[in-house]
């Protein structure tokens, strides 16, 4: 019996296809392509003395900072912020988008919500909140959480990757620094939680194998 062309070969999702590699390639070239909007956001920011996060910064309690919990993932305070903050974009980002475009730009949204509206209810009033930490977090909670919901074992091998590589940004969550929108990181790592478990992938998509060109011939 002879076999061409494996039922799974266009399936992103499961480990090992090309279909899988070719989404993670392109997953990883578009969020390398973020980072540098990102540089140049900062770059005008300096340009106007940092008036940029001032006016569109998450400014807790207040209603002119409401608009902020959509503007602030996108501002930093400096380029160090921003540096510190690009790795961990691209490497959570490139495996979060690489489940899909759709569920990608739905969780991120959700994120960004949780996180913007947990720090404008809880941060401090007379901080001004800017950066993509919230995002982050958010990002950590997919993986850890898809890991656990998908079962499947790619996912936690992602998991222990990014549990050796920043596990420790996990103590973030805490008030351990006042210079540091703990609130952000709590509420993003929840925010991601919650978006795995509602994008999650359904029993009989993790399950049922898409349908494909093979051919099996008998002798």
């Amino acid at each position: 019996m002879t076999w061409r062309g494996g039922p799974t070969e266009g399936d992103p999702h499961r480990f090992g296809t090309e279909a899988f590699y070719a989404s993670l390639g392109r997953a990883f070239v578009a969020m390398c392509a973020v980072v540098p909007i990102l540089f140049l956001i900062e770059a005008l920011d300096v340009g106007l003395h940092a008036n940029l996060d001032l006016a569109a910064g998450i400014i807790p309690h207040r209603l002119q900072g409401l608009d902020g919990v959509f503007f602030s993932p996108f501002l930093h305070a400096d380029f160090n912020h921003l540096y510190s903050n690009s790795v961990p974009l691209i490497l959570l980002g490139t495996f979060v988008l690489a489940a899909g475009t759709r569920r990608f730009l739905w969780s991120t949204l959700i994120i960004i919500l949780v996180s913007g509206l947990g720090v404008w209810f809880t941060g401090s009033p007379n901080s001004v909140v800017v950066g993509a930490s919230g995002v982050i977090f958010g990002y950590l909670g997919i993986l850890l959480t898809r890991g656990v919901v998908e079962r499947s074992w790619w996912n936690v091998a992602v998991v222990l990757l990014v549990g050796l590589l920043y596990g420790w940004q996990l103590l973030g969550i805490l008030p351990t620094d006042e210079r540091i929108s703990w609130q952000g990181h709590l509420f993003g790592l929840l925010g991601g939680v919650v978006a795995a478990i509602l994008f999650r992938r359904r029993k009989a998509e993790l399950t049922t194998p898409p349908a494909s060109d093979s051919t099996i011939t008998l002798p």
